[in-house]
Order: structure tokens, then sequence, then C-alpha cells
């Protein structure tokens, strides 16, 4: 009797989960990238008649997405998002080699959604994707993958509200070694933690979204040893002209243990005017100093610096939506340096913006691409000004589209900056040895980049698109103004203009 009762016990578990695991509906959706590119994104031909860039003109590679939601109710579900690549074809350590046993799959998101019972309070817990409001351009705030818990709520259909808060970075910080103590303050005070609010605000023709964000980093926060990276440099480290490998040292000895970040921003839509759309951003930015370092002049002399960083942006976009496309003008302003090293930098801190004004610097097309420096090199706009014309949507045969742009980039930094800029053709973060990150260029009010994008988008099938993209970036930088810079002895250098050709198969369900 004994037996029969655990048998039955043990097939009522069973079939209670059967028919709790029928009640979870699962969804699946994901995005395939495969591509082919060409060309040469850097914006320097030769240092000293040496070739400083060795990438490869061509590359292939792909990517690919994988989401999964697991959904109980409209009031609780999970999501977890799988990336497999960036897979250079070819490439060992990224799985594109013979035998492409690489170890590429990621976690990007994993989150749960669910509501407060018999409320409209709806939350999100987990690594996902976290933007600040934008409009016109894209985020040069924020626009990326973080930890985070965002909670909002809707009071009518004019009147929202979202809270978040997001810890970025935490426990990446290795020490020090004094003698035998090498683990001296391993992970202690290198946290970074932001807190925003945001209202959204909807009426008859306008949309606008208020908010504000504020943030504390302890003075070991480190996403790597070289500090804490953004978009367009460390925000730790906010001048371009700091001591490689000495920054952990130099501002370790400031005496706070936590620093101030701020961030306020209010982005505009009208749309009264329909057909005519007018959009509109204004971002202002502050990271509190964390101590003093030691800038180079010239690559020579040692200049204490200031950690402050504090900058505005406006940025615009007035487009009018025809019958064969969309035509419109678009442009931006953002404060630069001033020069004065010992009075911190003006441009505009940021976490990990996003730009999509353009396509070649920006992120205005598929985010994506085959090979280094192709895409992507200025993302947060600090420190450049621009105007620019585009056309979008431009189709004479069905299922094929056109967008082409035209932008003139530039600079609102200080000339005298030059000499502090760690290289002698004004890259952001470029080491020593010519190698490094693609931040973009620093322009100073000399210098001038003149950006053309076409993108071509043929839809072969609802879910399959092929996608050509081809730009072109004419170099206006000033040899003089960068001959006075962070390396003295680099002065038989040249530039060239950069230019690339990627086409990209992108399947979609």
């Amino acid at each position: 009797m004994k037996k029969i009762l655990t048998l039955m016990l043990a097939a009522g578990m069973l079939l209670g989960a059967a028919s709790g695991a029928k009640a979870i509906d699962f969804k699946a959706s994901g995005e395939w990238l495969v591509g082919f590119g060409l060309g040469d994104g850097s914006l320097i031909k030769d240092v000293d008649n040496k070739k400083r860039h060795h990438e490869d003109t061509f590359n292939a590679g792909q990517r690919v997405r994988l989401q999964l939601d697991a959904v109980a109710s409209e009031s609780l579900s999970g999501t977890v998002f799988f990336e497999i690549g960036d897979q250079m074809w070819g490439n060992a350590e990224s799985g594109g080699a013979l035998g492409a046993d690489g170890k590429e799959v990621k976690v990007k998101n994993a989150y749960i959604d669910w509501m407060v019972p018999n409320t409209d309070l709806k939350l999100r817990m987990g690594l996902q994707a976290v933007a600040m409001p934008n409009v016109a351009g894209g985020s040069a705030i924020m626009d990326g993958d973080a930890a985070a818990v965002v909670a909002s709520y809707q009071f009518n259909d004019n009147v929202g509200l979202t809270a978040l808060w997001m810890r970025p970075l935490n426990d990446n910080y290795a020490g020090r070694v004094y003698g035998d103590r090498e683990d001296y303050q391993k992970n202690y005070l290198d946290n970074m933690d932001l807190f925003a609010l945001m209202l959204p605000l909807k009426f008859d023709g306008v949309e606008l979204t208020p908010w504000a964000m504020y943030g504390m980093q302890g003075k070991n926060t480190r996403f790597n040893e070289g500090g804490v990276e953004t978009a367009d440099g460390a925000l730790d480290v906010t001048l371009p002209g700091y001591l490689p490998g000495m920054n952990e040292f130099a501002l370790g000895k400031t005496s706070k243990a936590y620093g101030s970040m701020f961030w306020a921003g209010l982005p505009v839509a009208i749309t009264a005017f329909d057909p005519l759309n007018i959009e509109f951003d204004i971002n202002y930015g502050y990271v509190e100093a964390m101590g003093r370092y030691d800038v180079l002049k010239r690559g020579t002399d040692l200049v204490r610096g200031n950690s402050k960083r504090e900058g505005w942006l406006v940025k615009a976009l007035v487009e009018y939506k025809m019958d064969w496309g969309t035509p419109g003008i678009f442009g931006w302003y953002a404060s630069g340096d001033d020069g004065n090293v010992k009075n911190g930098s003006e441009r505009l801190p940021s976490i990990a913006g996003a730009g999509n004004f353009t396509s070649f610097m920006g992120d205005g097309n598929l985010a994506w691409g085959t090979g280094y420096n192709f895409y992507d090199n200025n993302l947060t706009y600090a420190g450049t000004w621009g105007i620019g014309l585009r056309i979008h949507d431009l189709s004479f045969v069905e299922d094929l589209k056109h967008s082409f742009r035209v932008a003139y980039w530039g600079g609102t930094n200080s000339p005298a900056m030059a000499k502090y800029v760690n290289s002698s053709y004004g890259w952001q973060n470029f080491n020593p040895d010519g190698y490094g990150e693609k931040d973009g260029p620093y322009l100073t009010t000399n210098d001038g980049l003149l950006e053309f994008n076409l993108v071509n988008s043929w839809q072969i099938y609802e879910n399959l698109e092929a996608n050509l993209e081809l730009g072109y970036i004419v170099n206006m930088m000033d040899k003089d103004t960068w001959d006075k810079s962070y390396i003295s002895e680099q002065r038989n250098w040249s530039k060239q203009d950069a230019w690339k050709a990627q086409l990209i198969f992108a399947y979609t369900f």
C-alpha cells in the first residue's frame, strides 16, 4: 500500500509539473548577420614612413543573437538573450578558423519582467539594454547593456514615470602591489552606481521626456586596469594626454572615497505639423574631480592635470516625409576643451554613447561591421560640432530602399590641446606605440571631416535583408596643429581619407 501511495504521489507531482510547464509560453526570436567588408577606416597613412595600421583591407565575419522569452502571463515573463560572435572568418580566437571551435557564446541580456499585483507598476530586473531618453541622433550619454532595476508607472495617457538603478561597474580592481601585499585594496571602492528618473510626457503632436541621472564612482573604479573606459575616453582620466600606465597611482592619492556624477537631458519631438517632424535634444554632464594626475606635454614635460569633466551638447533634426522619401537636415554642437588641463576637461562625459546621425563615424545603420575601425568611430559628439543633410527611405524599385547622408564634422577643442594628446595625429586614446581604441579623432577648431554615407537595403524575403553600405570620409585635419602634439619626435606623418564598403545579409525572425 505504501508503494502504491508513493507511486501515486510521484505521478501527481509529474502531472502538476507538466501542467505548470504548459502554462509557460516560450517565444523565440533572433538575428543572423553575415557580412563582407572592404575598406580602411584609419585617417593616418604612416608615421616616419612606417605603416602605422596593419588591419586587413578585406574581412568577412558573422554574428548571431538569439532571444528566448518565457511568458507566464501579461504580468510575468523572463528573457535571456544570447550572442554568438563576433566571429571573424579565419580567426581562431573567435571561432572562425579551421575547426570553428571558438568559445564565443555570451549572455547579452538576462532579466525578468513583472508587475506588482493589483497595480500598474512594472519592473524589469537583470542584465538589460539601458538607454537614456533621446531623439535627434541617438543617445550621447548611455545606450548599452548593464545590470539594472527599472520601474515604470503610467499615470494616464499623457504622463508616466520611470526610475532606474544600474551598476555598470564593480569588483574589477585588481589592487596594488606593495612589497609582499599583492592584493592591497583589491575590489575596494571600485563600484559605479547610477540612479535616474525619467518623466515621459505625451500630448497632441508633442512628446518630451525630461530626465536626470545621479551617480557615484569609487576612487578605484575600473573597467580594466586602464581605467573606466567609455565611448570617448575614460571618466576618471578625462584628458587625452594622461601619462600611460600612471593613472591608477596618480588618482589613487585622492582623499575622496567616492566622486559624484550627474547628467540631465531634455529630448523633444514635435509631430503636430505632420508630415513635418522636428526633434531636438539637450544634454549636460558632470563628473567630479578625483584628484590630479600627470599629463604629458609634447611628450617631454609633465603638467598636473585636473580629473574633473563637465560639458554639454545640443542636437536637432528637421525632416519632411514625402511620397518618394524623407529629406532632412540635422546638426549638433558640443562643448570642447579650453586648452588648460589644470581646470579639467570641458567635454561632455558619457558612459556608453551611441550617436546615429551618420553610419561611418556613427551608429546609423546596422551598428555592426566586419573590420576594425570600419564603423562607430565616434558615438558621443563630445568636443565636436556638425551639420548634415540626409534622405531616408528613397525608393525607385519595390523592396529596394536607399538612404544618403552627407555631414561635416568640426572640432570645438582648443588647438592648444594638441600638445597634450598622446599621438601626433589626433586620436584620443592611442597608446604611444600607435595602437589603441577606435574612439575617433580628437578634433580642434582647426580640424574638419566631411563624411558621405550611402545605405542600400534590399528586402529579399520578409525576414531576409541584403544591406550594402558605402562610406567615405574626407580628412581635413590640420597638420600644423598636430605637429605640436604629444609625441614630439614623430613629425614625419601623413594623413589619408577613410573609406569602406560592406555587404551584410541580415536574417531576423
